[in-house]
């Protein structure tokens, strides 16, 4: 073979090689990215198509909805917003727990706290202080006739402490009433704990504090959970907490309050009204709220319900569960 057709014959060689690997690169599988997208969306159907963002600064100027929006309070801590469907995207959606906190704005106010939350989240040490922290328009004032607990205003945790070990965190804490605490917020954090700690599954979990303007305190918090591997059926929600106290009349400005002129007629309403059923454990002698998640661990025996005053109870010799704060 002279030199010449050696040439060629090499090139040749080349030029079938090259082809070789076309051919077999477009016989390789790619990636059904339309199965996985669709296989997504069919998991969320749960969720709302309205985005909400995560800003670094005064999150009440990004909310999905408007605070005018939102019903006047009437008595009951919190309403449903969006249709009970949070505003999470999909692809927000994960099972690697993780927990986020806004930079504290210009007025030192907190920001959208977000957070998956997994049974690694869960605090495994006590709670400590955090009597340290003052958010913003806090106020320590007292209405011992008319707040059970004494103390208008409670260091509130966007993400419950139960649920993230977070404590003494100022990203993390806002000035809220103690009603907004126990009766709008902690309900839902029980929810979120017990079935995280039960089912050992995530839940996508986001606190948002809704501000007016410059006000310092917050008129309530939106709060949004959704349950990751089973798409939404063991925990969905969207609601607004709101940050207000029965009888008490706040200036959201600077966090001043004072008594509403109605208190009157309204705790003689109240009192009069004040029969309640409890279901009452009669071996470790507390009483529980009836949808409470210390009772499904009552043994039936020690189980009795009970129609009238958290007053008669406490007389009986009976304690408030811990968990439901009746």
């Amino acid at each position: 073979m002279n030199k010449q057709n050696s040439i060629i014959f090499v090139v040749s060689l080349c030029i079938v090689a090259v082809l070789c690997l076309l051919f077999c690169s477009d016989n390789i599988k790619k990636p059904n990215s339309e199965q996985n997208s669709s296989t997504i969306s069919t998991s969320v159907d749960n969720l709302s198509t309205t985005e909400q963002t995560q800003p670094t600064t005064n999150a009440s100027n990004n909310l999905p909805f408007k605070l005018s929006d939102i019903p006047r309070y009437s008595g009951s801590p919190f309403c449903e917003v969006n249709n009970n469907k949070p505003y999470l995207q999909s692809d927000e959606l994960t099972t690697d727990s993780f927990k986020r906190f806004s930079e504290l704005d210009s007025l030192g106010r907190c920001g959208v706290a977000f957070a998956c939350i997994g049974t690694d989240s869960l605090p495994t040490e006590e709670r400590g202080a955090i009597g340290m922290i003052k958010p913003s328009g806090w106020h320590t004032v007292r209405y011992d006739d008319l707040i059970e607990d004494k103390y208008l205003y409670n260091r509130c945790h966007l993400i419950a402490f139960e649920l993230s070990g977070e404590n003494a965190n100022p990203q993390n804490l806002i000035t809220g009433t103690r009603y907004m605490n126990v009766k709008g917020m902690l309900p839902f954090e029980n929810r979120v704990h017990d079935y995280v700690e039960n089912s050992n599954n995530h839940v996508m979990y986001r606190v948002t504090p809704v501000f007016e303007g410059d006000n310092l305190v917050a008129h309530g918090v939106l709060m949004e959970g959704y349950s990751v591997e089973d798409s939404g059926t063991g925990i969905c929600f969207n609601v607004f907490c709101y940050n207000v106290q029965p009888y008490i009349e706040i200036d959201y400005a600077d966090g001043t309050s004072w008594i509403s002129d109605q208190s009157d007629n309204q705790l003689k309403t109240d009192t009069q009204d004040s029969r309640v059923s409890y279901i009452l454990n009669t071996n470790t002698k507390k009483f529980h709220y009836p949808d409470c998640s210390s009772v499904n661990d009552m043994k039936e025996k020690n189980k009795e319900v009970f129609t009238g005053s958290r007053e008669e109870l406490i007389e009986m010799g009976y304690f408030p569960c811990g968990r439901c704060k009746p």
